[in-house]
């Protein structure tokens, strides 16, 4: 009796599994004038499909080596990377179409901004300085046949009948509004010290997520005016009127997002509660008329939601590739 018919007569069988290289560092320098463009972006190729032979019987002949994975990122960089979201697109429809036996995977990817250094009054045409707000993320998920769900992704790719599903997003945008907002009418029991304020600091690192429908699963789609647009539309709803409370905050922000985007399916967003408390003065002598902070780093509330549209089914798939909330 073979090792994978044993494993089958005890009941222990191989559940769903995945494979890839993860974090491929590539930077793509475009040098078609003397203006440098440069692309720096972290990329996680896994791929999914018939894979049962090599757990079960050590035989690799459906296995495409990791090692593999992680060149084809770096001959597609060799193109043009453009934006992060049809990279993804393009090695995802290239792997599933290359090979029969991967009828889906998982293709994700961080960019890093990079800014002109300004010397002389000009910005610099090949020297440049880190960004230092946030991470832009993207995921690409492909779903074989009879997966995904209609009306939030779309088809595409080599090999058969696929789904594929797009995400965008952005991590580590620190934001902070010094007054509009507060925080009262809570329940209090004997364990409640805070007290209730309608003045305080709210600060938050948003890290958000969102889904596209339609025309926002084509490689053609514009996804950098899209990303410039959400993100906008998040800054700026942060800083419109009173906060009564991060969450109320959190859903404005997305609401706003699918009002003014219609490729877009849902949002999800965590945001946590960088606390800032108002340090007691007294003992020294002085007042502190909500001027001087304590800004703690831990612990913290932690706010998250996903803001969707009425009668738009959430495809699991999609949202189970990613890590944590968003």
């Amino acid at each position: 009796m073979t090792e994978q018919q044993s494993s089958a007569a005890s009941g222990i069988v191989l559940g769903a599994n995945q494979y890839g290289k993860a974090e491929v560092r590539v930077v793509k320098v475009t040098r078609d004038t003397a203006r440098h463009e440069i692309d720096d972006l972290n990329v996680t190729s896994q791929l999914r499909g018939d894979f049962s032979a090599a757990h079960l019987a050590g035989d690799n002949a459906h296995v495409v080596p990791t090692d593999t994975q992680k060149n084809t990122i770096f001959a597609f960089a060799r193109d043009g990377i453009g934006s992060p979201e049809a990279f993804l697109l393009r090695l995802a429809d290239h792997f599933t179409g290359s090979f029969d036996w991967v009828t889906g995977g998982r293709w994700e990817a961080e960019k890093f901004a990079w800014q002109r250094i300004v010397a002389h009054g000009e910005p610099h045409d090949h020297s440049f300085v880190r960004s230092g707000q946030e991470v832009r993320t993207a995921l690409v998920v492909v779903e074989g046949a009879g997966g995904g769900v209609g009306g939030t992704g779309g088809t595409g790719g080599g090999g058969g009948d696929r789904t594929r599903h797009v995400l965008a997003g952005l991590k580590e945008l620190t934001v902070l509004k010094t007054t509009e907002s507060g925080f009262e009418g809570y329940p209090r029991d004997r364990y409640t010290t805070l007290p209730e304020t309608r003045d305080r600091i709210l600060a938050t690192d948003v890290s958000a997520r969102w889904l596209y429908r339609g025309a926002g699963v084509d490689a053609g789609f514009d996804y950098d005016a899209a990303y410039d647009s959400v993100r906008g539309l998040l800054l700026e709803t942060f800083t419109e009127g009173y906060s009564a409370a991060l969450q109320t905050t959190l859903f404005d922000m997305g609401r706003r997002v699918l009002e003014r985007h219609d490729e877009i399916a849902e949002i999800r967003l965590s945001m946590p509660n960088k606390h800032h408390f108002v340090v007691d003065l007294s003992p020294f002598g002085l007042d502190n008329p909500n001027e001087v902070f304590y800004a703690a780093d831990r612990p913290y509330g932690l706010i998250e939601a996903a803001v969707v549209r009425e009668g738009v089914d959430s495809p699991a798939a999609a949202w189970e590739a990613v890590a944590g909330f968003c």
